[in-house]
């Protein structure tokens, strides 16, 4: 898909792409679990959490041809590409940066394993970590590292 397509996008609302968004499932724990540690890890702010149950992550995850209601794949945007799950994932440890960008010298598993895995760990995410009763939304501290689209500002 081209360059940063969600721009032309009707059902895609506008949102500031200055930085990478990261698009999880807000009510998984171990989803939960992952965005808090990005949050310490991440001294940069260089991600932007978005859950995918607010009405811009359904359109992200529809415009990208993904099920949606079906969070089994997190999404990063990054410079209006988009990359999803084992992909993803090793991006996020690389964005941000030492020591975390280690694991991107070289993949544990090659993709033809990776993404198997990922999706068996997707798939049995809520029964082994749980399920969140309310979806995760920014403390007043954490605001700032959530991505709330333009018309919501």
């Amino acid at each position: 898909m081209k360059a940063y397509s969600y721009r032309t996008d009707p059902n895609v609302p506008k949102f500031t792409d200055d930085r990478a968004v990261l698009v999880f499932d807000g009510y998984c724990v171990m989803c939960s679990g992952f965005m808090r540690f990005i949050m310490r890890k991440d001294q940069r702010h260089y991600f932007r959490l978005l859950p995918a149950q607010s009405p811009l992550g359904e359109a992200l995850y529809t415009h990208y041809g993904l099920k949606a209601g079906d969070y089994d794949s997190v999404l990063l945007i990054e410079d209006g590409q988009v990359r999803v799950k084992w992909d993803a994932s090793l991006a996020v440890f690389e964005g941000l940066g030492w020591p975390w960008k280690l694991a991107m010298i070289g993949p544990v598993l090659p993709t033809f394993l990776a993404n198997p895995l990922y999706d068996f760990i997707a798939r049995n995410r809520i029964k082994w970590f749980g399920r969140r009763e309310i979806c995760m939304l920014p403390t007043a501290e954490s605001q700032a590292r959530f991505l709330i689209p333009e018309s919501q500002k």
